[in-house]
């Protein structure tokens, strides 16, 4: 900490790469803002088409509306925050997907088959891309993203900090400053919240007795966070990984090389140490 703090005052080495990348990315949103912003005040129209609007727009055209507060400091976290906070989680959870159905054929099948119900009649077995509304509601598929998501939780960790005096349901005080760190991964493991199985790979865990998608309470299932805090990428992200997940799962055949060590690195993001190797084998020609 007093290397990094160092650094930092004088300005070197990692802490000056990290100040210049910095600026070029303000750069870029903050030119980015302007030109949506000339735009809007250009048109001085409802922008809304049939195919929506940009977050960006979204957020000039609602807040000035309402007289709400809507500087550029505000659009450019908005805007950095879409643009960087899915991108390793994301992909880390498919990384985990995929390595798990990879070990569950059984799982794999029934994802396979529960994808090829949404396949016309007639249509000729060969490779293709599902839409958003073929995968939303898919149970097996969405079973498997919630597992691979509680046991290998993108974001392993996490804490928080009250702003005044609390008190824990547990019934111990908190007080401002003080950080309360939690463990997502571990608590993916927990028996006393998953049950004597919370080990297994269990698409069934997400399914209701009628074959409907399960939810989970947030506080239970806490890859997205809850409450107030709760992600507000949530939904995009899971429509992102069925999208993606869909098209690997019934164009290829994944088969992770057995040679490859799966150890989950310590980091503010759960990778692999040393990634996975992988062979793919097309499904059809």
């Amino acid at each position: 900490m007093k290397l990094y703090t160092l650094q930092k005052w004088l300005n070197i080495r990692q802490e000056r790469k990290y100040k210049k990348a910095l600026k070029v990315v303000d750069d870029v949103l903050a030119e980015y803002i302007c030109q949506k912003r000339n735009k809007v005040n250009k048109l001085n129209q409802d922008l809304v088409s049939k195919d929506g609007v940009d977050i960006l727009t979204s957020y000039i055209t609602e807040k000035e509306s309402t007289g709400s507060k809507c500087d550029d400091k505000f659009l450019r976290e908005t805007a950095l925050n879409m643009i960087i906070a899915a991108t390793d989680t994301t992909s880390t959870a498919l990384t985990w997907f995929t390595w798990l159905v990879s070990k569950h054929p059984i799982m794999e099948n029934k994802i396979i088959e529960e994808l090829e119900s949404k396949i016309t009649i007639g249509e000729t077995k060969r490779r293709r891309l599902f839409n958003v509304d073929e995968v939303k509601n898919l149970v097996y598929l969405h079973g498997a993203l919630c597992e691979a998501l509680r046991l290998y939780p993108p974001v392993p960790f996490n804490h928080k900090e009250p702003v005044k005096p609390d008190i824990l349901p547990s019934g111990h005080p908190v007080h401002p400053k003080t950080k309360i760190l939690f463990c997502m991964y571990s608590m993916g493991r927990m028996k006393s919240i998953w049950g004597e199985d919370c080990h297994e790979f269990k698409l069934e865990r997400w399914i209701k007795e009628r074959g409907e998608i399960k939810h989970e309470p947030s506080y239970k299932f806490l890859s997205f966070g809850a409450g107030p805090r709760i992600c507000l990428g949530k939904e995009t992200s899971f429509i992102q990984m069925k999208a993606v997940a869909s098209a690997l799962i019934y164009n290829d055949r994944i088969h992770v090389m057995e040679e490859t060590p799966v150890v989950s690195a310590v980091s503010s993001v759960l990778h692999t140490e040393n990634g996975l190797m992988t062979r793919i084998s097309k499904r059809w020609e």
